[in-house]
């Protein structure tokens, strides 16, 4: 396998590769470099490498004391089936300074079986949540 590696240096994330990937996901299509630049700049970021190379990304949007929001998670797909987004939760998990946050959430559409392996779950209170949701944000207009 590969020499993976992941980081949370934010200097060695590759800005104009994550950049690439969400502005074509689902969640964040046609999202503008500087709004990707600005995120990253104000989260706690997480990088998967290959030779220096971007081929994954997580961010955790946190107050590094009781609350952080998982969000951007992806591996690229010609890296996907070799246990990298595990490898990517596990380094989310146990980094120092998401330790006794009382909540950690995040929104998938399809990866609810890796979240669940890292004891997310179903809102226990759907009722008391609440969001605005703008999803058209991104459209030139």
């Amino acid at each position: 396998m590969p020499d993976y590696e992941i980081t949370s240096d934010a200097a060695r994330l590759d800005v104009d590769a994550i950049h690439a990937f969400l502005s074509t996901a689902y969640w964040s299509p046609g999202i503008p470099r500087h709004i990707v630049q600005r995120a990253i700049d104000n989260s706690l970021c997480f990088g998967v490498l290959l030779e220096g190379r971007q081929v994954g990304f997580a961010r955790l949007v946190t107050d590094k004391a009781t609350f952080a929001y998982l969000a951007d998670v992806y591996v690229l797909e010609e890296h996907r089936g070799k246990g990298l987004a595990l490898r990517l939760m596990e380094a989310v998990k146990a980094h120092p300074e998401l330790q006794g946050l009382r909540r950690m959430m995040l929104a998938t559409r399809d990866a609810h079986g890796l979240y669940a392996k890292f004891g997310f779950t179903p809102l226990a209170a759907p009722d008391r949540m609440m969001e605005v949701h703008v999803p058209d944000t991104y459209k030139a207009t």
